[in-house]
């Protein structure tokens, strides 16, 4: 998937292109033949370091994005504390994608390369010149390129098997929706955090920042954006806090009552959540019609997936559909047998289930499929690009073109939603769990240091006195005194 990136200011490229950018991991071009200072570790993360260069290199990105407004930003000390955050953040990911094999081919990069020229009405060539006047290699835009196309590989990854959305959820999301038009919210939100098993000092430490933060906010005495840049502790601060657009069904349901009551530049809050305070401010709102058009069919179905990956080749993955086949054929219940053999971990635990699925959801070759078959009847294993398939067709059912795209933009939109509640909250736990050990400009530990266990007096029994005493002559006895 391409990275959507914008130049959002003509005079730096660099600056548009922040969110690759900003972690950039390769070394800047020298010139050999001055003597280099030596670099200083910035951060251990893990069995990784981040260099004071990168972060210096990474803030500086930040100030130039925000050339005529630094006085949007933080202090120099919270703004790269902010940016040695995010940089930690991109290291852990790109080590847990690594780690599950996950990596970006030469393809992948090519075409993210032709998808940001084309967004920046360049050619290929005018990006690179224009990448180079920027100070910037054309080599070390394309690795750190890399380093976002594999996160976003990974954050695919996590999705699956993780995130469901049932046809229930999405049928009373639709029942609450307008069958004529859908509202849309323009959000952003800053987030004043507290640790995992935060001490009742650290929660009202936090709470009294949030609430003095708003009042700065309430007094006009600093726009919301500006005070997200300042003193928000998520991941989006350095970008204003700004959540996007989002529909009702992308919104936590905690808010969406509140959000559909305020009226444009209103903040709610603050409100108490897992990982600390949030303010969160309605920018705009708009009203989204709805297409209409002709019927579709749709499908209920249940499938069977066996993967073709590194552990099982296309010939065993075949010969394991086909068994499974010959049991189905000789009565097995479909749905026992998805539970214990699929392979698709999202639809195993609904015994396949599938819901209900348009002709081309999954691909020509599964809606080809899907069609040939008559209700209650069962495929021959077909092959996909996840794998071998046996899919059970169900029931059919005609509704409107307008109606399924409507619920494809629902199930698409809960899902969002779902994903990136989950994704937040692992990478927090990835985060809690690493070694991180920040250095300050020196080069020296951030890290407390650990207390020294008190030595315990120990009492000397009868027995131990008498062995000491013997150990002692022993010792003695040998000469082998020091």
């Amino acid at each position: 998937m391409t990275p959507s990136l914008r130049l959002r200011a003509p005079h730096s490229l660099l600056a548009a292109l922040l969110p690759v950018l900003l972690f950039a991991s390769g070394a800047p071009a020298q010139d050999y033949a001055t003597p280099q200072p030596v670099d200083r570790i910035a951060a251990v993360v893990n069995e990784d370091v981040i260099l004071r260069s990168e972060l210096e290199r990474a803030v500086a990105n930040i100030r130039a994005q925000y050339a005529g407004r630094e006085n949007q930003l933080p202090p120099a000390d919270v703004l790269q504390r902010q940016v040695l955050e995010r940089l930690i953040l991109m290291r852990l990911q790109l080590a847990r994608a690594t780690d599950a094999g996950i990596t970006a081919t030469d393809q992948d990069l090519e075409r993210a390369v032709q998808g940001v020229a084309q967004q920046n009405n360049m050619s290929v060539d005018q990006l690179r010149e224009r990448i180079g006047k920027d100070g910037m290699s054309f080599a070390e835009f394309r690795n750190n390129l890399r380093d976002e196309i594999v996160t976003q590989k990974l954050r695919q990854s996590f999705a699956q098997g993780r995130i469901n959305v049932s046809e229930a959820e999405v049928d009373a999301a639709m029942a609450n929706a307008s069958a004529a038009a859908s509202q849309q919210f323009h959000l952003a939100h800053i987030l004043i955090g507290t640790p995992e098993g935060a001490t009742p000092e650290q929660i009202a430490t936090a709470q009294k920042k949030v609430e003095g933060v708003k009042g700065l906010i309430d007094k006009g005495e600093m726009t919301f954006s500006a005070a997200a840049v300042r003193y928000s502790d998520s991941p989006n601060a350095l970008e204003g806090g700004d959540l996007g657009w989002r529909g009702l069904n992308e919104i936590p349901p905690a808010f969406a009552s509140a959000i559909t009551q305020m009226q444009d530049g209103q903040v709610l809050g603050p409100i108490r959540g897992p990982s600390g305070f949030q303010l969160l401010q309605l920018v705009g709102s708009r009203t989204q019609a709805a297409a209409s058009g002709e019927k579709v069919t749709q499908y209920s179905a249940r499938q069977i997936l066996v993967k073709v990956d590194d552990k099982t080749d296309d010939a065993a993955a075949k010969a394991k559909a086909d068994t499974l086949a010959a049991r189905l054929a000789g009565g097995a219940d479909f749905a026992k047998l998805a539970s214990d053999s699929s392979d698709d971990a999202t639809t195993r635990r609904r015994g396949g289930d599938l819901g209900w699925v348009g002709a081309d959801s999954y691909g020509t070759a599964y809606g080809m499929q899907l069609a040939a078959l008559s209700d209650g009847q069962t495929s021959a294993p077909f092959k996909t690009d996840a794998g071998w398939v046996i899919v059970q067709r169900i029931g059919t059912r005609e509704i409107a073109a307008g109606d399924e795209n409507m619920r494809g933009q629902v199930r698409e939109t809960i899902g969002r939603r779902k994903l990136e509640e989950e994704w937040n909250r692992w990478l927090r736990e990835m985060r809690g769990e690493a070694y991180v050990d920040t250095r300050d400009d020196s080069g020296k530990s951030t890290r407390p240091a650990l207390p020294e266990t008190p030595k315990e007096q120990h009492k000397v029994t009868p027995v131990e006195e008498q062995q000491g005493t013997n150990a002692a002559g022993s010792i003695l006895s040998s000469g082998n005194v020091r």
